[in-house]
């Protein structure tokens, strides 16, 4: 789809991020709320909040019922896609901008899958929810009508995920056999979850796998060492001293994975586009995939 020049947010640009246009303030979304080439869009982990009250003119994107498939463990097709596109007033040339709870982690599943989808005009606005709402902006429960626009079926770019046997490939494995040298791979869970002490995470038992630990290979970084205490993303140098002082470097190809790919989805946004890594792949079937998997080699 055609490329669309967006506009950087002066509060942003001086972060030192390698696609600043990403990335936009609280302060920008209020500054364009009117904005017709904007269309604000809400995620969130909590379904019920965008009903509770949302930036006014956002919609809702419900990452369960919207974005997957409800008979295949998949996300939609591009059909589908298309057509939420039309029923959100969406065109390809819209700025999407998302947000939601979980500092974003909502927000960066639904704005990696539209980036594997094609949609080229993406902004995540930092701090998510949390922040617009401890600055005491407002929130409304009317909910937004937008026409319906003639959005074309996109083509999926594999570029920017990974499936099961890509894994076991990229981390040096043929079957359940070792036979090379694993490139980057980043498991973003909490430590619990790396080493196997933690099956699930507290309140997600549906979410557990029968084996716990981590591929092997895998350096963890957790997803929220990406962010500062108010949810916010770190500057550009920060991070890239997060990264590559665990061998995680723009030269090499990376895949990122979590438990099921929205707090990896969260690192994919950091490694792809705030810090430039041209080759960063997600993992969505992830942790519940890989430990509920006959014959796949774990570590702990």
């Amino acid at each position: 789809m055609a490329q669309v020049q967006l506009e950087v947010d002066p509060r942003i640009a001086n972060r030192g991020y390698a696609h600043p246009e990403v990335l936009v303030s609280t302060e920008w979304v209020a500054e364009h709320l009117d904005d017709p080439n904007v269309r604000i869009v809400e995620s969130d982990e909590d379904v019920l909040l965008y009903e509770l009250g949302h930036i006014p003119g956002a919609v809702k994107i419900d990452w369960h019922t919207d974005l997957q498939d409800p008979l295949v463990r998949d996300f939609i097709g591009p059909e589908q896609f298309a057509q939420l596109m039309s029923r959100l007033g969406i065109t390809p040339q819209t700025r999407v901008v998302f947000y939601g709870d979980k500092n974003n982690w909502w927000a960066a599943y639904a704005y990696w899958f539209f980036r594997y989808m094609g949609h080229g005009p993406l902004s995540i606005m930092d701090g998510g929810r949390k922040k617009w709402e401890a600055e005491g902006r407002p929130l409304v429960r009317e909910v937004p009508s937008y026409p319906p626009t003639e959005y074309p079926v996109p083509t999926p770019n594999p570029e920017l995920r990974a499936f099961r046997d890509e894994v076991l490939a990229h981390i040096g494995y043929r079957g359940r056999q070792k036979v090379g040298e694993g490139k980057p791979l980043v498991d973003v869970r909490s430590p619990g979850e790396y080493r196997g002490e933690l099956l699930h995470m507290p309140d997600y038992p549906q979410e557990g796998a029968l084996r716990g630990g981590h591929i092997p290979g895998a350096a963890n970084i957790p997803w929220a060492q990406a962010v500062r205490e108010d949810g916010t993303f770190k500057d550009a140098e920060e991070l890239r001293q997060l990264y590559q002082s665990q061998g995680v470097t723009p030269d090499k190809d990376v895949i990122v994975y979590c438990r099921i790919g929205e707090r990896s989805s969260h690192t994919w946004f950091v490694l792809h586009e705030l810090l430039g890594y041209p080759k960063v792949k997600n993992y969505d079937g992830s942790w519940t995939e890989w430990g509920n998997a006959v014959g796949l080699p774990i570590e702990r």
